[in-house]
């Protein structure tokens, strides 16, 4: 057998099922021969891979998309903006309700006390994003700066769109396609890099790492289960007046599976475009908006940041009036576009939605540490939450703008 055929027999096999099989083997081989340097390096060379890769490819799929979209194709881009932030922000509230619902604290030293401080922690937010932005275009690349490639790269296109010739427009298009087929060998060995990864947590942390602040855990994954099969499919339902259920699950499966384990939205972006060909949704409307989710939808990373602030609050007894949980809930959305493309990213943003209600930086940073604890399943039910609710709503715009259009859910 060739070397061709036995990589083709490899790809006939379910992704699905070669990344459980993949889970399984890295899960054992961490119980049997821990530490292992050569089988880490295995997961990290899978995700450094796709993240290396991934800039690029938002850059020229945004550019290429927008310099040759068709006229209504704005009113599409338009209602998929207004579906990611009004979901994070319907995230948040649900992550506030839950919190109070349900109030858990967190072990703080009792040194550590609430501090004050707040009106500059919003210019910081909105000057920090706004320069991440309009920063060096090169310098966003290099850096993996999604929210200012994005930007450049709408700009370009827009431009392109005018004024760039036929040759050039097709130029873009073929550097596109180059970069979608290395993308796609990439992940043809994904179920290796997920050994790698679940071999690395588990070896490193070991099995009592899914036990420690399980609390606090079931909290933040009730809340994301909560987001991912009620509130999301219920704004599916409103736009489409379909069953959302069976494309949910096509999404979680073609998306949030692999999500789980790379713990990216930006690394997981050539599997949801390749899920969204699969269904058959216009390719200049998911060449645009599974990027821009990649950036700006935050579901996920808007409940981490809620729960572990509010869970603060509770710990140290600091009243949060409903105005302010209000304000937490817009903040904790805005604050997660910052996370993008970033395994762990909110917890960084943390102290933003901290100094809302007075609680120190030094609290702020233990919930970090905290936060990186719990990250083997927070971090990666987030990711997948992120993820694939980008493809759920791309798919619910196709479907609201084509109402008989009939999607294929068997991915």
């Amino acid at each position: 057998m060739t070397v061709k055929e036995i990589y083709q027999k490899w790809e006939s096999i379910n992704l699905v099922y070669r990344i459980v099989g993949g889970l399984l083997i890295g899960l054992l081989l961490a119980l049997i021969i821990p530490g292992n340097e050569y089988i880490y390096l295995i997961g990290d060379a899978f995700i450094a891979a796709l993240k290396g890769i991934a800039p690029f490819l938002v850059l020229l799929l945004v550019i290429g998309s927008l310099s040759k979209a068709a006229a209504g194709i704005s009113n599409r881009f338009k209602l998929i903006i207004y579906l990611y932030i009004g979901s994070t922000i319907v995230s948040a509230a649900v992550a506030t309700v839950m919190s109070f619902a349900f109030p858990v604290e967190v072990i703080l030293d009792s040194s550590l006390g609430g501090g004050s401080g707040t009106s500059g922690d919003m210019y910081t937010l909105v000057s920090g994003l706004l320069f991440k932005m309009i920063c060096n275009p090169v310098g966003a690349l290099m850096e993996g700066n999604y929210l200012g490639i994005l930007f450049w790269a709408i700009i370009v296109g827009i431009i392109l769109r005018t004024t760039a010739s036929e040759g050039t427009l097709k130029l873009f298009d073929d550097l596109s396609d180059t970069v979608i087929k290395v993308i796609r060998l990439i992940i043809s060995f994904a179920p290796f890099g997920v050994m790698g990864l679940i071999y690395n947590s588990v070896s490193t942390n070991g099995t009592e790492i899914f036990i420690n602040y399980g609390t606090l855990i079931l909290l933040l994954v009730g809340t994301m289960a909560i987001v991912m099969f009620v509130t999301n499919p219920l704004i599916v339902f409103l736009l489409t007046r379909r069953n959302p259920y069976p494309l949910l699950l096509a999404c979680i499966k073609g998306s949030g599976v692999t999500a789980f384990f790379t713990r990216s939205s930006a690394a997981n972006i050539p599997m949801n475009m390749s899920t969204c060909e699969k269904m058959g949704i216009d390719k200049e409307l998911y060449s645009t908006s599974i990027p821009l989710g990649a950036t700006i939808n935050m579901n996920g990373a808007a409940i981490t940041i809620t729960v572990m602030t509010l869970a603060a609050a509770h710990t140290l007894n600091v009243e949060v009036p409903i105005f302010m949980a209000l304000l937490l809930c817009i903040v904790s959305s805005f604050a997660a576009c910052g996370a993008s493309g970033v395994g762990g990213g909110s917890l960084l943003l943390i102290p933003l939605a901290c100094s809302l209600i007075g609680i120190s930086d030094d609290v702020a940073a233990v919930l970090i540490g905290i936060g990186f604890i719990i990250g083997v399943i927070q971090d990666s039910m987030e990711t997948a939450l992120n993820s694939s609710s980008d493809v759920l709503f791309t798919a619910a715009a196709e479907i609201h703008d084509n109402p008989d259009i009939e999607l294929n859910y068997k991915i």
